[in-house]
């Protein structure tokens, strides 16, 4: 919904919650559906409402739990009767500066600061620990603002005594605290006050009047920001960058002016506004995101503006470039078909109004940010929460070179009469073992992320697969894929329940860049195998169909070979395969 793509009007956003709320319902969107308990140090009620609409507008469907005001201690540290029925996905703790119960103040010896803060510090990682402990799930936390006002002026920031220097001190206490917990996300609502600008941030009527820890019109900024984090650790990210180049990647159109006539570089403050936004570009590669390009040119002629001496991306930087005058809505379903992904998960930045709104109209799911003119065009990007980060593994580090690596196997491919010989000719070798830690994050965040092959959808926490992984009532297996062409990382789970002699498959999901390679012959195998020594001959697995999932309707008996149990009005169907007797399906793969 346009409305709720930033830059939003906040003041709009308040003033038409409902309506916008009853637009969302009524577009017939699939949407998973989330649980949200909110644990309030304010009032909350505002915050809840404009959170739905964003989390609506990015495929969830919220239910919300609200704690009674100011008892976010209480409810999680002691626990609540309906909060713990309510059985929360994920947990939402909104907190501010005006929730700390010890403030120092001038002229405090340093011991009483360090017991001040020490006694801060263990009363909120007292919180997480009973969270954790009692509901199981990720939680956010925001950090705090900084004082709005300053009693010794820049000195605050100085002196140990300094409310400045308490919270700074506080806030970086918090941020070590997130990289030592699993599912747990720091809300940074320090930077975020600082961007909106602090003391329109504070708002004290607010405060006075309505117990809000903010200002009015700055609940739509922190709902958005909020929801970003939650639709990260939900899968619903966007994967990949589509970029036009004439003015948008550079000044000048390059097959009229020439790549030596371009604005870019360092000689003009707009040849530096474009050269920034390269290097802001090329730095998505680091955290995963596909870059990609979509462009009205000559190849020939985009190949060499991205050439350019003076730029800071190359030719290289890019896993697909398209630069042909095809109209662009075609060009991003190309994309995203070529990179096997859907082109919902694509952003596609283009400087020209009439682009954008062809693309945005005539194909569904495409984000296509306002970007304005080039010195917004960060700012835009930045704020839009496209790709917020919440995990961060090494298979995202690696993955431009992957995807790059598919592409190699498919142009090889056509060089091949059999498919099998060319499956054997990729020299494949899997690692597929149980669950170890050091690749719990990348399995959790896979089965968030995977729609299309994912045969019952089901989500899981980090904390729950750990739990799962050192449980002996699962049997669990990870795939890890390598060819000649490079390492496809963490590519396959499977989670299987012991049931005496049966074995119910609760997750089987695969990355779609591997598919049709026999990995999931190779997952079989090892299956039976670490089934078939725990005493079990028959396995049973679940289809529940989804709006996205369809090509894995026939998965269980089509390629697996299981034989049907049953099959109800909504389409979910119940597949079987005895053991007994089992042979290899895989021929192609060597597994470690």
């Amino acid at each position: 919904m346009k409305e709720l793509e930033y830059p939003f009007d906040s003041a709009y956003i308040m003033k038409k919650k409902k309506s916008l709320k009853k637009s969302l319902l009524s577009d017939g969107k699939m949407r998973i559906k989330k649980k949200i308990g909110v644990l309030g140090g304010s009032t909350t009620a505002d915050i809840v409402r404009v959170m739905e609409l964003f989390l609506l507008d990015c495929g969830i469907e919220p239910e919300f739990w609200e704690s009674e005001y100011a008892r976010f201690w209480q409810d999680g540290v002691f626990g609540n009767e309906e909060l713990e029925s309510f059985k929360p996905d994920i947990i939402y703790i909104h907190t501010s500066l005006r929730n700390l119960n010890f403030m120092p103040e001038p002229g405090m010896a340093a011991q009483q600061v360090d017991e001040g803060f020490n006694s801060e510090l263990e009363r909120f990682r007292q919180l997480w620990d009973s969270i954790e402990k009692r509901y199981g799930c990720p939680v956010i936390q925001n950090n705090f603002e900084l004082p709005y006002y300053r009693l010794m002026g820049n000195s605050e920031a100085t002196y140990p005594f300094g409310r400045v220097n308490f919270v700074t001190r506080l806030n970086l206490a918090f941020y070590s605290e997130a990289q030592k917990r699993s599912g747990f996300y720091i809300n940074d609502i320090n930077w975020l006050s600082s961007a909106y600008g602090l003391e329109r941030w504070s708002a004290p009527e607010y405060w006075y009047m309505y117990k809000y820890s903010l200002d009015l019109n700055a609940i739509p900024e922190l709902a958005f920001q909020v929801s970003s984090i939650i639709k990260s650790v939900f899968g619903k990210n966007k994967k990949a960058l589509a970029l036009d180049l004439d003015n948008t990647m550079w000044g000048g159109i390059v097959g009229d002016d020439g790549p030596e006539n371009l604005e870019i570089g360092q000689e003009t403050g707009t040849a530096q506004a474009y050269y920034e936004f390269q290097q802001y570009v090329k730095a998505y590669k680091k955290i995963g995101v596909l870059l990609t390009v979509c462009s009205k040119n000559e190849e020939e002629n985009a190949l060499a503006g991205l050439s350019h001496p003076e730029g800071a991306v190359t030719p290289e930087d890019f896993t697909v470039i398209k630069a042909n005058w095809l109209p662009k809505d075609k060009n991003i379903s190309d994309i995203a078909r070529e990179l096997n992904i859907l082109p919902e998960a694509v952003v596609f930045c283009d400087d020209n109004p009439a682009e954008r709104e062809i693309v945005r109209a005539q194909v569904e799911g495409v984000a296509v940010p306002e970007i304005g003119e080039v010195t917004d065009y960060i700012r835009v990007l930045d704020r839009s929460g496209f790709f917020e980060v919440t995990s961060l593994s090494e298979d995202d580090l690696k993955r431009n070179e992957m995807y790059k690596a598919n592409i190699a196997r498919a142009n090889s491919m056509a060089k091949f009469e059999s498919y099998e010989d060319y499956l054997l000719s990729l020299e494949m070798t899997a690692e597929i073992q149980p669950f170890k830690p050091l690749y719990i994050q990348r399995i959790t965040q896979l089965t968030n992320k995977s729609n299309q092959f994912n045969l019952t959808t089901k989500r899981y926490t980090q904390s729950e697969m750990e739990e799962i992984s050192r449980s002996n009532q699962y049997i669990t297996l990870y795939g890890k894929l390598t060819d000649k062409f490079g390492d496809n990382g963490v590519v396959s789970v499977v989670i299987g329940k012991k049931n005496g002699d049966t074995l119910n498959i609760d997750l089987w999901l695969m990355s779609c860049r591997v598919l049709k390679r026999d990995m999931e012959l190779a997952m079989l195998d090892s299956l039976v195998e670490a089934a078939a020594k725990q005493g079990i001959s028959r396995l049973v697995g679940v289809y529940i169909p989804t709006a996205k999932n369809k090509m894995v309707k026939d998965f269980y008996p089509d390629v697996l070979g299981f034989s049907s149990v049953s099959e109800d009005s909504q389409g979910v169907t119940v597949w079987e395969l005895d053991i007994t007797g089992y042979e290899n399906k895989n021929k192609v793969i060597k597994v470690n």
